[in-house]
C-alpha cells in the first residue's frame, strides 16, 4: 500500500471533498486501464485505493487521526551537538593563542584558523571599523593585535616600514 494517499491523488490534507473528487476523477481518466493500457493498472489501483479511503468522510476522517497519530516527533530545539556543529567543524588540534568564541570557528584558536583559513583573519581584522560589519567582526576587535602578529608570520603581511613604494605597471614606468 502506498504511504500517503492524499500525495496519490496530488492533492494537499487540507483539501476539500470537491477538490478531492475532482483530483481522482481527472487522474482517473489518464491512468485508465482503456487509456493508458497495461502500465495504467497499477497506477489505477493506486488511485481507486486513495479514493475508497478519501472519497468517504468517516473513512477519510480515520485516516486522518491515524495518519496524525504516526507522525514522526518534531526534531527538539536548539543545538544538540558541540557549538560547531553545523559551522566549520571541530578544532582541527593542536591550538595555539586565544580561542574564539563566535563565528565560523566557534571553538578554534587563532593559530589554528590562520593555519587552515588564514583569509578569515584578514576578513575579521578588515571589517571590524565598517559601519555595516557583521557583529563576528565587531567581536574580533580585542584579538586585532594578535591577528596582526599571525598575519605577519604567515607572511601574508609585509612590514610597511621597510617596504618600497610599488613600481608603475603598464608601458610607463619611472627610470631610476
Amino acid at each position: 500500500m502506498v504511504d500517503d494517499l492524499y500525495r496519490v491523488l496530488q492533492v494537499d490534507a487540507s483539501a476539500d471533498d470537491a477538490t478531492i473528487r475532482v483530483a481522482y476523477r481527472a487522474l482517473a481518466a489518464v491512468s485508465h486501464p482503456d487509456h493508458a493500457g497495461a502500465a495504467g493498472e497499477n497506477r489505477m489501483r493506486e488511485l481507486n485505493a486513495a479514493w475508497e479511503v478519501l472519497g468517504d468522510p468517516q473513512r477519510r476522517a480515520a485516516y486522518d487521526a491515524e495518519r496524525q497519530a504516526n507522525r514522526p516527533a518534531p526534531a527538539p530545539a536548539g543545538p544538540t551537538g558541540p557549538p560547531w556543529t553545523g559551522r566549520a567543524g571541530p578544532p582541527p588540534g593542536n591550538p595555539s593563542g586565544s580561542v574564539l568564541t563566535f563565528g565560523v570557528f566557534a571553538g578554534w584558536s587563532l593559530g589554528e584558523i590562520a593555519r587552515t583559513d588564514p583569509g578569515y583573519l584578514q576578513w575579521l581584522e578588515r571589517e571590524r571599523d565598517t559601519p555595516d560589519g557583521s557583529s563576528d567582526a565587531r567581536k574580533g576587535r580585542p584579538y586585532l593585535t594578535e591577528i596582526d602578529s599571525l598575519l605577519r608570520r604567515r607572511g601574508l603581511r609585509g612590514n610597511p616600514a621597510r617596504s618600497e613604494p610599488a613600481q608603475p605597471r603598464g608601458r610607463f614606468r619611472f627610470r631610476r
